[in-house]
This record gives C-alpha cells, structure tokens and sequence, in this order.
C-alpha cells in the first residue's frame, strides 16, 4: 500500500506570522492537532496542540494575543512522498518519534498528512503496533 491510499488530503499551511490563538480555533474547527507552517512555498515547520502548551500557554511571560506560529512552531519538516510505500513511512514515523507527516508530491508539493490514525484505518494493527509503541516512548 502506497502512502497516498492511507493519508488525508485537502491539509493547508498558514504562514509563520498567523496568531496562535487562529491556529489553535483552526485546530478546533477541523478537530486536528497539527498545523503545518510554510513560507515562501515550502514547509518550514509544524505547530501541534502540544506545541502550543509547551512552548507557548506554558511559558512565563507568554502573551497569547500577541504570539505568532513561529513562535511556538517546531522547525524542520519531516516530509514522506505520497508514492512512498506506507511501512516505509511508518518506520520513518517511528524513527522520529512523530505522530504526524506531511505528505508531498514529486513536486516537492504538499498534498496531504499522514497520521497514526489513517494507518490504523488503513492497514492491519501489527503495522501500527510498533509505531505506536515508538511514537509514545518519549512522553
């Protein structure tokens, strides 16, 4: 199974100037946990739920009404192609440690996100198993 028959399309990016309180009401409306950030036509960072706990509400002297993404945003995108097969994303996801990936083109062109959630829809639980015991390892 290729990464595009399991991942979600229709994924934006908002710019790294956008508050983080319309990140956050984004979140809310669309019930995701993750945003991704881009500038000048390429990702360049993430904000999650988390993200935005941890390196925002969390910290002293954090004003929400004035914080933007990229001030709460994780740098570096991990990408996985949508022609990749999806076990190879899936070991990619484990080695990272993340629950999320955008998903791009040949392009370079993001076209969707794979989450834990679309592989537990998409393939057997032994697939997902190992992922899942990775992923959470950290926390």
């Amino acid at each position: 199974m290729k990464v595009k028959d399991a991942m979600h399309r229709g994924v934006d990016w908002v710019s790294p100037e956008t508050p983080v309180a319309e990140i956050a009401r984004l979140m809310r409306e669309h019930d995701i946990g993750a945003i991704p950030i881009g500038e000048d036509d390429r990702l360049v960072g993430m904000v999650t739920d988390r993200d935005i706990v941890c390196k925002g509400v969390a910290q002293d002297g954090f004003d929400a009404s004035r914080a933007t993404a990229r001030d709460v945003m994780s740098e570096g995108i991990h990408c996985c192609r949508e022609d990749e097969d999806l076990a190879k994303a899936v070991q990619h996801m484990e080695a990272l440690q993340v629950r999320r990936l955008p998903v791009i083109n040949k392009s370079k062109r993001m076209t969707g996100m794979l989450s834990l959630g679309d592989v537990s829809h998409a393939t057997s639980g032994e697939l997902l198993s190992g992922c899942v015991k990775s992923v959470s390892a950290h926390h």
